[in-house]
């Protein structure tokens, strides 16, 4: 069952690698993911929740689940956005993302948010 549009939520995130803080000797590659959540429908929605998938080249699964984003839950207008940076970590130097946000529209509708897969890559690891 698809979204009325009045929820419509786009998500549009990407990831970019930490050489600093990464140990790729240690099997340690740190990503920094950039998220913009904006409001494309007709009535204001809060973020509640959140849940990440991440997988790493090894095919291991990480889910994380959470109150809001980076300590906030975000009421967005209709035409408002949030952005925000986050990180993780992975024993490997490629992997995924891919989740979904919990969201309440002002009128009490709880819909989700989806947030398209994207990849997590250290440079020149994929050819």
């Amino acid at each position: 069952m698809s979204t009325p549009e009045r929820y419509k939520i786009e998500v549009t995130a990407v990831a970019e690698y930490v050489t600093a803080q990464s140990r790729p000797e240690d099997d340690h590659f740190v990503f920094a993911y950039h998220v913009t959540i904006r409001n494309l429908g007709t009535v204001p929605a809060q973020l509640l929740a959140r849940h990440w998938v991440i997988t790493d080249g090894n095919g291991k699964v990480q889910e994380v689940h959470g109150q809001g984003v980076i300590g906030e839950q975000p009421l967005l207008a209709p035409g408002e956005h949030f952005e925000y940076t986050s990180g993780c970590v992975l024993e490997t130097p490629v992997g995924t993302m891919h989740g979904r946000y919990q969201m309440l529209a002002e009128d009490e509708h709880r819909f989700e948010a989806e947030i398209p897969p994207f990849m997590l890559a250290m440079p020149r690891a994929l050819h």
